[in-house]
């Protein structure tokens, strides 16, 4: 383990292997201090055959300036703030008297394990996990979609925006519990007035996307909107280039082909095709594809950024601002017809308790898988939960299916996983 002191100009790394690893822990988790900038080192070889890595912070915040920094080649990482707490990837741990604490299990700079490796027991463990980790997102995941499915359209409840507004209401509580009271994740502040209409913008487009998804699920079996919802990274490419000018590799672009190809021929191939719970999937698709093509350019600078639980902090309220005026306006009495629905069945009332918790929930998974397991990992179970959705809705609901319809949807997420190859190899 190499410890430094660290300034607010530079600082030098001696004899310290892996380095590509904690450049990629840096930039995940340098969320927890916006201020500090990481430079990618340079390295020299040494006489010794070892190396020697040279890297420069920068720092404006007195939170970090005079701080110690924390270095493991495999496992981890950590600064240590002015207010005594050592901040990475492996969790928060209190100091004392300047010293800094174990972040995590270490190992030496030859990489042999020692002692500090962590027990089999503990790595078992944190498989059972992470394994649950990703049982509960996929649960979370495919849940709500067809509880919204089933409430929307066999149900025959009919009003997708104050089911979207029950749906942001839970988030804003739930946000707040796991963040101000379970310490889920360290609060983040909004710092400034602009930085607020810029979460608001980020906040109406979120909830066009979700309650436009939630009215095309009233028209379009479950099988059909993950197929049209599987054609994000296109309108990604298309918002992000007319936006920002930003160009990809021609052969990103070749990989989007199939993509759209397929949702083409599963579209033709529908047996339960219709037009207006189409157009409702589509401005669906492209509205969360746009969210984080604004949310890219809205919240870029590094004063500004905030990981996704407290950005779901500050969007849900907004949320339930923006749809509260909408349900009142479009689904006219929609409260007063809750309520008699609920004297001749009480489960709807179950129904949607339920069902807004899993929507904070696919949130909280979400965020969880993604800090518990790597970028690869993450994105091959994301390719995968659309399929597992598709079998599981077929199976519980029946909706009649086609050979050129499943043909379509599979070329589309043949196109994903190409899209997301060539992206990876681009950078």
């Amino acid at each position: 383990m190499a410890q430094i002191a660290l300034t607010a100009a530079s600082a030098t790394l001696v004899s310290f292997k892996g380095m590509h690893s904690v450049l990629s822990l840096l930039q995940q988790h340098l969320i927890y201090s916006p201020r500090l900038i990481f430079i990618v080192p340079l390295i020299d070889r040494g006489i010794s055959g070892g190396s020697k890595q040279r890297a420069t912070l920068f720092s404006d915040s007195p939170r970090v300036s005079a701080a110690n920094l924390s270095l493991s080649p495999s496992r981890g990482f950590g600064f240590l703030a002015s207010d005594g707490i050592i901040r990475g990837n492996e969790g928060v741990a209190k100091v004392s008297d300047g010293q800094t604490a174990p972040l995590s299990y270490t190992w030496p700079d030859n990489n042999k394990p020692s002692d500090r490796d962590p027990p089999p027991g503990m790595k078992g463990s944190s498989r059972f996990f992470t394994i649950g980790l990703v049982a509960s997102w996929y649960s979370s995941n495919i849940g709500v979609l067809l509880l919204n499915k089933y409430l929307l359209s066999n149900y025959g409840f009919k009003y997708p925006i104050f089911l979207t507004m029950c749906h942001m209401t839970a988030c804003s509580l739930l946000s707040y519990v796991a963040i101000a009271w379970l310490k889920v994740v360290p609060m983040q502040t909004i710092r400034s007035r602009v930085q607020f209409f810029k979460i608001s913008a980020l906040s109406l487009v979120f909830c066009v996307s979700v309650v436009f998804g939630n009215v095309s699920l009233r028209f379009l079996p479950v099988s059909f909107n993950q197929a049209i919802g599987a054609t994000t990274p296109f309108f990604t490419a298309v918002f992000a280039y007319l936006m920002t000018l930003k160009r990809e590799a021609w052969l990103t672009y070749v990989t989007l082909i199939p993509v759209v190809t397929g949702v083409i021929i599963a579209s033709g191939g529908e047996p339960s095709f219709h037009l207006f719970g189409f157009i409702m999937c589509i401005a669906a698709t492209a509205a969360r594809a746009l969210k984080s093509v604004v949310q890219g350019l809205l919240l870029s600078s590094e004063g500004e950024k905030l990981n996704s639980m407290n950005l779901l902090l500050y969007m849900a309220p907004i949320a339930v601002v923006f749809l509260l005026p909408a349900t009142l306006i479009m689904e006219e009495n929609v409260v007063g017809i809750t309520l008699a629905l609920a004297r001749d069945d009480v489960k709807i009332i179950w129904y949607l308790l339920f069902n807004s918790s899993l929507a904070y929930f696919v949130n909280l998974t979400n965020f969880l898988v993604t800090k518990h397991t790597s970028a690869l990992t993450l994105q091959v179970l994301g390719n995968a939960k659309g399929a597992v959705a598709v079998v599981v809705s077929i199976l519980i609901f029946r909706n009649p299916v086609s050979v050129t319809g499943m043909l379509g949807y599979s070329l589309t997420v043949l196109g994903v996983i190409f899209y997301s190859e060539a992206k990876k190899r681009s950078k």
